[in-house]
């Protein structure tokens, strides 16, 4: 620390005598001289260790700070330059002496250029610091550490934690399902998204302001929809009646008038339009009509009595209108439900299953529910009895088919029709 102090009081010391040289003779140095000069005194002890380092020569500067004291001014001129060229000699050694131990620092070199830098010259000798840098020998040690953090012990509990939760949630779920699909599997598989809504085609309100006389069978077709998984299905309906020779009582005790009725009030529930197509046949298609909720009452009477003569029983010309009507005004693809009411067998039996076959396979949505009006022991009624074509079905209505209740009647035309 003696040389440093030294080095800095050379340096003030050789800087102000520059000045004062450049400055001129005629400028009084003696002060610039006497500035430095107390620093000398001040600072005598520290010469006691740069001994061995030529300490003698400032020692006699130290007598030639008096004599600038002397008025004379070319004396002590003299004796500034002769100490600042000692100075600069001291100076020059310093760095020399400086520099040599430190060539392998390749950075503080470009330090020394500047010379107020030297005392950060010690800091690279404080960069041995990086001796306690083995703690990043130490560092090394947190890494045991993390193996142990690895030690996923809890964290497994953790995942265990969720999985019981989601476990009892599906549980629960399936149980409700199978309750619903007790009463109503038909239903589900019949009309999914129409039985949704559970709402007729026709409200029970409007059907009381336009045909009051439908209510008691509007109410039972929808009791026997909801028991068949049929609530809210939606279909076109279709009435086939029978103008054969034997059906003329049928006519005139008003069974085929009831049974157009029955179906209307069913079709209010099937179809938005709460209308029915009705077809006459005989011998060939004698007639159609329509029923609607406005226009029904003795509908039936009126139409049979402007047919004329009735003929014998083919059904295949009632098949083959009826779906060529359908085909017409309905959208491909919409259900339908033909009421097809006949009191015998056909009289061509092979057209009569051909057009049912062929209905099947090119209108597999459209359903044929016969209803045969007659003796049920009737032979004649085991041609339907025998009929498999997929697509119809048949009930025996019996002698006196107007005495039936709307129920019995929903329930045999119900039975097998699921579209």
């Amino acid at each position: 620390m003696g040389i440093l102090t030294l080095l800095r009081n050379a340096f003030g010391r050789s800087r102000k005598e520059r000045a004062a040289q450049t400055e001129g003779a005629t400028q009084e140095t003696a002060p610039a001289v006497t500035a430095p000069e107390p620093k000398l005194p001040s600072q005598p002890a520290a010469p006691a260790e740069p001994d061995p380092s030529e300490p003698p020569a400032q020692p006699e500067a130290t007598p030639q700070v008096p004599e600038p004291r002397s008025e004379s001014t070319p004396a002590p001129a003299a004796a500034s330059t002769s100490t600042s060229a000692d100075e600069h000699d001291l100076v020059k050694a310093a760095f020399t002496n400086i520099t040599v131990p430190k060539p392998t620092d390749p950075e503080p070199e470009p330090q020394s250029e500047t010379a107020p830098e030297p005392a950060a010259e010690p800091q690279p000798e404080a960069k041995p610091d990086p001796q306690p840098e083995p703690k990043p020998k130490t560092e090394p040690q947190p890494d045991p550490k993390t193996e142990t953090a690895p030690e996923p012990a809890a964290e497994p509990q953790s995942e265990a934690e969720p999985e019981p939760a989601p476990t009892p949630a599906p549980a629960p779920e399936p149980a409700p399902d199978p309750a619903p699909t007790e009463g109503e599997t038909e239903a589900t598989k019949a009309t999914p998204p129409e039985g949704t809504a559970q709402k007729p085609a026709t409200s029970a309100a409007r059907l009381r302001s336009q045909a009051p006389g439908l209510t008691t069978a509007y109410k039972a077709a929808g009791a026997a929809l909801k028991k068949h998984g049929l609530t809210g299905t939606r279909a076109r309906v279709h009435l086939v009646l029978d103008r054969s020779a034997s059906m003329r009582a049928y006519f005139k005790d008003g069974s085929a008038q009831a049974l157009a009725e029955q179906t209307l009030a069913l079709a209010a529930h099937l179809d938005p339009e709460a209308a029915v197509h009705v077809t006459f046949f005989s011998t060939e298609v004698d007639g159609t009509g329509e029923l609607t909720l406005a226009d029904h009452e003795n509908k039936i009477d009126e139409l049979h009595g402007a047919l004329g003569r009735m003929g014998r029983t083919a059904y295949h010309a009632a098949v083959e209108a009826v779906l060529a009507h359908h085909a017409e005004h309905a959208p491909p693809g919409t259900p339908a439900l033909v009421v097809f009411q006949t009191d015998g067998a056909p009289d061509a039996k092979t057209p009569a299953t051909q057009s049912l076959t062929d209905a099947a396979a090119n209108h597999p949505n459209v359903h044929f529910s016969f209803v045969a009006f007659g003796d049920p022991e009737n032979k004649a009624f085991d041609y339907l009895r025998r009929l498999k074509t997929g697509n119809a079905s048949h009930f025996l209505a019996g002698e006196t088919p107007k005495e039936l209740t709307d129920k019995e009647l929903y329930e045999g035309v119900l039975a097998t029709w699921r579209p």
